[in-house]
């Protein structure tokens, strides 16, 4: 029986690995410059000295695939956290008001800085996932002193009040961004679609960083939050704080999350969608089932990007109307689920 598992579980690690590189060979090699598998190894290689090609490789098409897998790697983590947090399978960092929360710290972040700080620092590169964070911390704030009744955190009342925070600050968001020069309001409203199409190697520094530091440690206290399942009571009897635990990876989750929102937007439903699969996939350890949603979350993005940009062709559709619109269903099929 363990073997089996094992086997299964590495049956779905190969396949969705599979799936993110065909995505990703997809991506690299078509487009409006096509170019083949050959022109791309040895580009990669610094073979071929065609500037067209590096250009193409190294300034357009390697920056979008590694900011839509590192994006959708922080999304599916986080939201696998989100839901073992509050245990409901409906929560996402979206519906709980953080990406509205780091998103209206960006967008104020554009209006008062014009979308750029000068200059190549390490505080420049590091100032738009700083202000996500932020704006992130404030939504989750705003949320555990609304939604905690007596010391306990109620799951209903949790999406209640998140739905509630989401709604105020993108009235916030709305309100700034109406105050933004025609330029910046442009740049705006296509970063809050959920973006990723002006991805570049400074934003891949800005983001690595705090999935390098967060996604280890979530994975840390994978079996933490196994025992969080159970009854409060009974977690604390097992020997787990449950609200400092609670609170610290809420906080590791808010870190990942700004930082994705920083560099594209309010991506939703990966965080909802991508933990629902692994869940289904490699059953409910979060030892397990934590990295599995992470590379679904992957996959998603980097397929929506690739669907975003080539269906629509010349023009493109951004990555997160894209999941939206194949998470919108998936989540009325859960709403509908949980209810029966």
């Amino acid at each position: 029986m363990y073997n089996t598992n094992r086997r299964k579980k590495g049956m779905v690690v190969l396949v969705t690995s599979a799936i993110i590189l065909l995505a990703s060979y997809i991506s690299i090699t078509n487009g409006t410059f096509d170019m083949t598998v050959s022109d791309v190894i040895k580009t990669l290689l610094g073979m071929d000295t065609s500037r067209e090609h590096h250009l193409v490789i190294f300034d357009f098409r390697l920056p979008r695939i590694i900011i839509a897998l590192l994006l959708g790697l922080g999304l599916g983590t986080a939201g696998a956290v989100v839901q073992g947090i509050v245990r409901n399978p409906l929560a996402d960092p979206g519906m709980l008001g953080i990406n509205a929360g780091a998103g209206t710290a960006i967008v104020l972040f554009m209006f008062l800085f014009q979308g750029t700080i000068t200059g190549a620092s390490f505080f420049s590169i590091m100032t738009m996932p700083l202000f996500g964070l932020v704006g992130g911390l404030a939504a989750a704030a705003l949320i555990l002193m609304f939604a905690l009744e007596r010391g306990k955190l109620d799951s209903q009342r949790l999406i209640l009040v998140g739905i509630a925070v989401s709604s105020g600050f993108g009235a916030i968001t709305l309100f700034v961004s109406l105050k933004m020069n025609p330029k910046d309001f442009e740049m705006a409203t296509v970063w809050l679609a959920g973006s990723i199409y002006n991805a570049n190697w400074q934003f891949i520094i800005a983001m690595l960083p705090w999935l390098m530091i967060f996604i280890p440690l979530i994975w840390r206290k994978s079996l933490i939050l196994d025992v969080m399942q159970l009854e409060e009571g009974s977690a604390m009897g097992a020997g787990v704080s449950v609200n400092r635990e609670r609170i610290l990876l809420l906080l590791y989750s808010v870190g990942i999350v700004s930082a994705c929102v920083a560099v594209a937007g309010s991506v939703g439903f990966v965080g909802l969608i991508a933990p629902h699969i692994a869940r289904r996939l490699v059953g409910l350890h979060h030892r397990h089932m934590i990295p599995v949603s992470g590379l679904v979350g992957m996959a998603m993005v980097v397929v929506g990007d690739l669907i975003g940009k080539t269906i629509f062709a010349p023009a493109e559709l951004p990555v997160g109307i894209v999941i939206s619109i194949i998470g919108v269903p998936y989540f009325v099929y859960l709403l509908f689920k949980t209810r029966v």
